[in-house]
């Protein structure tokens, strides 16, 4: 009878049926004993009494008090509902115990194998399972719970391994093979506690795993086939890990084991010049890149004490940009507008015109297509900028956890050269994109959809990535990253959820106008739209001089153009500003990879301003102006370097300036006659 209501016992917890159902069915025959008396009744039609078993008890237990009630086994129930919270409770402490090995261990081993078991975790109610594992080389590895010890030759070269890839990335400056030989010097094998947990599921790049309960949000977890991944989910119960790989060879059941590293990217002087990966790996088949530090792709942005203001002129080189919105080192200023609105061709004009100017730059490929990122690299290396730039391609192709790390990982990159004192430009194309990748992730580790399916926490997302970029106190070096992120907008909508997200995040933005751009007006900046919110502090004095009623003087034009369009009869002063409008705009246009120096500009917009350029027909202008320039660059260099030297613009340099385009134009005139 013993062995009988043990048996039944055990079913039940086979079954998985919860302690609650238990507790309501003995509770049940306790309120109604007549209902125990009847089921036990033989004078009762089987039938009946099954009938009775289905309308009153829950339905879990329903098959085991039926198969009582025909062995007339009925009264015994309570002692089976004794036996199952026995059963319970002794599994419930029963320590699970794993042992790989190559050689079967002997019984005295195993003894110890025990002790050691004891008198870590204090119990002697373990279930140990022995499976023979030839992948370890040697050894053994014994795996308790959710903790793992480490004995085996497979074990001993990883640790060996990371001990060499340490040295390495902590900037040692010798060489491999004395890296090599003081690694052997003074290895020591350490069987130390690691915490493992198993794969529940596994999908689109998404791993879910049980156990691992002290892993950390963005920690780097290894998996049995090699493959990384960093923790981006954790719930009560589970952990979301993101993969880094092929989830190849990963299935339900495999373990993962932590690091206890943060999820980071290996940085150094010897990044620019080449094209990486997400992880820093070289992609562009020119070798090993010899790094000297490791950096966590995630981290706090420096705090306001950290900061100092910023007033120090980033040129870009493109003069709508310079004369109305200009840049300044430490600002993040964001590029906006449909696709194919010339985006790109402002941040890379940007970088171009960077060359000479003590900034490094730092492009980062957000799902783009290979070809368009090699077109990319090819003009950077035609224009010599790729010496003092270094491109990170996350392409279309690769999965959207790559896709998510990389603006992070670029940033950290950005950081390495900003704590050494180093000015950087980094560009983030596109970030539109990124946040897409974002939304695919969050929905697979399933996160609640909110607006346009991005999770609530989207716009937490760019504000710590952005907030990284900034102008360094003296005390940390006086360092700087800006940032120009861009973000596609669908038909000019710049109320979309993510735009006005980061709109609201940066210190103002350039906003690219299709219509502008078919019309020919490149580079198609909207001067309504468009803003600086460092403004003036961040111009050059001659800049802000010779700029002077520009943005005023266009935002009237271009209000007069809509109002005289259908007019034939008009005033002097009218006609007078609608031709100078129009030779404003002509001037605002400029070919690409052509970014104008400060000189050049200055000259430009002081010429422009005094109305020197009335008498030209709007179709010659930008020749014009491309003669005059030259003309200033052969005959007058010393006019150009004083205003990017001094940054100033004094009044007799302006008269200077307008005498020699008047000589200039004397001389083509009698060139022509």
């Amino acid at each position: 009878m013993l062995q009988k209501v043990s048996d039944y016992a055990q079913q039940l917890y086979k079954m998985h049926v919860p302690n609650s159902e238990i507790e309501e069915t003995s509770r049940i025959f306790e309120v109604l004993p007549e209902t125990a008396s009847q089921l036990s009744d033989p004078t009762v039609p089987l039938e009946n009494r099954l009938a009775i078993i289905d309308s009153i008890f829950p339905t879990e237990v329903r098959d085991i008090l039926k198969v009582l009630c025909q062995n007339g086994l009925l009264s015994s129930w309570m002692d089976i509902a004794d036996e199952y919270r026995r059963v319970s409770e002794e599994e419930s402490t029963k320590l699970s115990v794993r042992l790989r090995y190559v050689t079967k261990p002997e019984e005295e081993q195993l003894k110890r194998i025990r002790t050691f078991v004891y008198n870590k975790y204090h119990t002697r109610n373990i279930e140990m399972r022995l499976e023979e594992d030839a992948s370890l080389g040697g050894g053994f590895i014994l795996e308790v719970g959710n903790d793992q010890y480490d004995w085996s030759t497979k074990g001993r070269r990883q640790q060996f391994l990371d001990e060499v890839m340490s040295k390495r990335l902590g900037g040692s400056s010798q060489d491999i093979v004395s890296i090599l030989q003081s690694s052997v010097d003074d290895f020591d094998l350490k069987a130390e506690k690691k915490e493992i947990g198993f794969v529940s599921s596994v999908g689109d790049g998404i791993v879910v795993i049980n156990g691992l309960d002290h892993a950390m949000y963005g920690e780097v977890v290894v998996f049995d086939n090699g493959v990384r991944g960093m923790v981006q989910n954790i719930e009560r119960n589970r952990i979301g890990v993101i993969l880094f790989g092929e989830e190849e060879g990963i299935v339900e059941g495999s373990r993962a084991v932590r690091t206890n590293k943060m999820a980071g990217i290996p940085v150094g002087d010897a990044f620019l010049g080449r094209v990486v990966d997400a992880l820093g790996n070289p992609i562009d088949g020119e070798g090993e890149i010899v790094t000297r530090d490791y950096r966590p792709i995630e981290q706090p942005a420096p705090g306001i004490i950290d900061r100092k203001t910023v007033n120090v002129p980033l040129q870009t080189g493109i003069l709508a940009i310079d004369s109305m919105f200009p840049i300044g080192r430490g600002q993040r200023e964001l590029i906006i507008g449909d696709r194919q609105t010339g985006k790109t061709s402002i941040a890379m004009d940007t970088i171009l015109n960077q060359k000479g100017k003590n900034c490094l730059c730092i492009y980062v490929a957000i799902g783009q297509k290979e070809s368009t990122i090699a077109a990319l690299v090819e003009n950077l290396k035609k224009h010599d900028a790729m010496s003092y730039t270094c491109v990170l391609a996350a392409t279309a192709a690769d999965p959207a956890p790559i896709q998510y790390i990389a603006p992070y990982a670029a940033t950290s990159l950005a950081e390495y050269f900003m704590y050494e004192g180093k000015d950087v430009l980094i560009v983030y194309d596109d970030l539109s994109k990124h946040a897409v990748a974002y939304r695919a992730l969050s929905l697979l580790l399933g996160r609640a959809p909110g607006r346009e399916a991005y999770p609530g926490d989207v716009f937490y997302l760019h504000s710590r990535l952005l907030e990284r970029s900034c102008r360094l106190s003296d005390e940390l070096g006086g360092g700087s990253i800006t940032a120009l992120p861009i973000i596609e907008t669908q038909d000019g909508d710049v109320s979309a959820y993510i735009p006005t997200n980061v709109i609201s995040i940066t210190d103002g933005q350039i906003f690219l106008e299709s219509n502008l751009f078919f019309e020919g007006q490149r580079p198609a900046v909207n001067v309504g739209l468009s803003v600086s919110r460092v403004g003036g502090a961040a111009q050059t004095k001659a800049m802000k001089k010779a700029a002077g009623s520009l943005r005023i003087d266009l935002a009237q034009y271009r209000e007069m153009a809509v109002f005289t369009q259908f007019s034939s009869d008009l005033d002097e002063s009218t006609k007078t500003q609608l031709t100078q409008g129009a030779i404003l705009m002509e001037l605002l246009k400029q070919p690409l990879g052509r970014p104008l120096s400060l000189g050049e500009q200055v000259v430009t917009l002081v010429l422009a301003l005094h109305k020197e350029f009335l008498d030209v027909d709007k179709k010659e202008v930008k020749s014009l102006q491309n003669r005059v320039l030259q003309y200033f660059e052969e005959k007058e260099p010393d006019i150009l370097r004083n205003i990017e030297i001094s940054g100033m613009l004094a009044d007799d340099l302006v008269e200077q300036i307008i005498s020699v385009y008047h000589d200039f134009r004397k001389k083509e005139a009698e060139e022509q006659s």
